[in-house]
C-alpha cells in the first residue's frame, strides 16, 4: 500500500477529518506549489539550494534543479496529487541529461533564477564548505514529492535505493486547510533524511587530493613541468599561460578583483557574470596536490575567507624564469602558425 498522509482537526475535543486538496482548492504546481518549495528548500531536504525552476532539458523541463552542498544536482519533479510511477522514468529521464551538464551551462542556469554567480550561491547557502574543494555535478540525486505514492512506486524507490544505491527518494506532503481557514503544509519522505544524506556522503566518487605547500624542484625539471602544463590545449591551462602569468609578472601583487578585470580586457567574449567561476577554476589548479610545481613560482594568500585564495604574486627569484618559458611558448605557437596556416 503506498505512503499517504491524513490529517484530523480537534474541534471541540471530538477528531474532524481534514479533507483538502491543492486541486479542490484551487491551487495549482508551477503557480503556487513550486513556489512555496523554491521559497523554503529544507522542505526537500537539509542540505538542498534551489538554482532552476522550469529548467530545459531534452526531454521536457524540469520542475525545480537544486545543488546539494557536495555539489551534486538535484532533479526535483512536483505532482499535486499523487505521484505514479511514470513519474520515476521522467525524472530518471531528466537525470540522464543533467548528468552531461557543464559547470558553464549550471553557472547560466543558477545565474538566470538567482541573480548570482554559482560559486558565490553555493558559497552563500553553505558557508561550512570549501568551495573549490567540491565537484560539481558529480552525481545527481532525484526527489519526487507529491500527495500520496503509488504502492508501485514506493516498492521501486526503495529498492532502487536499497539494492543499488541510487540517490533517490520521495516526499509526500498533505497540504490542510482548517476550518478557520489557515492552510498548513506536513510532509514525510519514504527514504529518511539520516539514510539519504549519508547515502549522498558515500556516493561521491572521489576527492581531489589538495594542498598549499609548494613544490621543490630543480629549475630544469621544473621548466620541463611548466612547459608541459602551459601547452596543454586545455581552457585552464591556457588562462594561466596567457592571463594570469603575464599579469603577474607586471604587479607584485595581484587581487581577485583585479584579476576579474583582467579577464574581461583579455577576452571581450566573457562575460562579466561568469568571470568569479574561471578564477575559480585556477584556483582549483593551483590547489591540487599534483600541481605543486605551479605553487612553486606562485603565491597566494587567504585574507578573507579559509577556502578563498587572493593577493597572487610570482614567488622571488622566479620573475625571469617564467619570463624565458612565455617566450619560448609563444615562439613555438608562432612557428606552427606559420607551419599550419588557416584556409
Amino acid at each position: 500500500m503506498g505512503t499517504e498522509i491524513k490529517t484530523w482537526q480537534i474541534v471541540n475535543n471530538k477528531l474532524t477529518p481534514v479533507n483538502t486538496s491543492l486541486k479542490n482548492e484551487g491551487r495549482t504546481e508551477p503557480y503556487d506549489l513550486e513556489p512555496w518549495i523554491a521559497s523554503h528548500p529544507l522542505i526537500i531536504g537539509p542540505d538542498i539550494a534551489i538554482i532552476g525552476k522550469q529548467v530545459m532539458s531534452k526531454s521536457g523541463p524540469i520542475d525545480l534543479l537544486g545543488i546539494d552542498r557536495t555539489g551534486n544536482l538535484v532533479i526535483i519533479e512536483i505532482k499535486r496529487d499523487k505521484l505514479p510511477r511514470e513519474a520515476l522514468a521522467q525524472a530518471i529521464d531528466y537525470a540522464s541529461d543533467a548528468a552531461e551538464w557543464t559547470i558553464d551551462k549550471i553557472a547560466e542556469i543558477c545565474l538566470s533564477y538567482t541573480t548570482k554567480g554559482l560559486v558565490e550561491f553555493i558559497s552563500e547557502s553553505f558557508p561550512d564548505i570549501d568551495v573549490e574543494a567540491i565537484n560539481i555535478n558529480d552525481s545527481q540525486r532525484i526527489v519526487l514529492i507529491g500527495f500520496s505514492v503509488e504502492s508501485s512506486l514506493e516498492r521501486m524507490i526503495e529498492w532502487l535505493s536499497d539494492n543499488f544505491n541510487v540517490n533517490i527518494n520521495a516526499v509526500v506532503l498533505n497540504y490542510i486547510k482548517t476550518l478557520n481557514g489557515d492552510e498548513l503544509l506536513a510532509r514525510t519522505s519514504i527514504i529518511s533524511e539520516e539514510i539519504e544524506l549519508e547515502r549522498v556522503k558515500k556516493k561521491k566518487k572521489f576527492e581531489i587530493p589538495m594542498s598549499d605547500e609548494p613544490g621543490s624542484y630543480d629549475k630544469d625539471n621544473l621548466k620541463e613541468l611548466l612547459t608541459e602544463y602551459l601547452s596543454k590545449d586545455q581552457v585552464t591551462s591556457l588562462r594561466i599561460r596567457d592571463v594570469l602569468l603575464p599579469v603577474l609578472l607586471k604587479k607584485k601583487t595581484v587581487t581577485r578583483e583585479q584579476l576579474k578585470k583582467e579577464f574581461l580586457d583579455f577576452d571581450k567574449t566573457v562575460e562579466a557574470s561568469k568571470v568569479g567561476y574561471h578564477l575559480t577554476t585556477i584556483s582549483t589548479q593551483l590547489g591540487m596536490k599534483k600541481n605543486d610545481f605551479l605553487r612553486q613560482i606562485i603565491s597566494y594568500e587567504y585574507p578573507t575567507y579559509s577556502w578563498e585564495k587572493d593577493n597572487f604574486s610570482i614567488r622571488p627569484d622566479y620573475h625571469d624564469f617564467i619570463n624565458s618559458i612565455l617566450e619560448e611558448l609563444k615562439q613555438k605557437e608562432n612557428a606552427n602558425k606559420k607551419m599550419h596556416p588557416i584556409a
